[in-house]
């Protein structure tokens, strides 16, 4: 998913789960809340997993070879 939509689904949960007090027939609104809570809050920890993980350690200290730029007179 990714952490934006992650942190939507958590704040759809939270004011589902906390805010909303109907109570229609047949769904319980505040199990859905938690519901989208956790799964918001699973998606945020993911993407934060495999986001640092694309790069490797030290991807971004580790100093890489120069290039060489070789001009030739045509």
């Amino acid at each position: 998913m990714g952490i934006g939509v992650g942190m939507i689904l958590i704040a759809a949960g939270a004011i589902l789960a906390w805010a909303v007090d109907v109570s229609p027939s047949g769904v319980n609104i505040n199990a859905v809340g938690w519901i989208l809570l956790a799964v918001g809050i699973i998606s945020v920890l993911v993407s934060l997993v495999f986001w640092s993980s694309w790069g490797a350690p030290g991807y971004f200290t580790r100093e890489r070879p120069r290039r060489r730029v070789i001009e030739e007179d045509i």
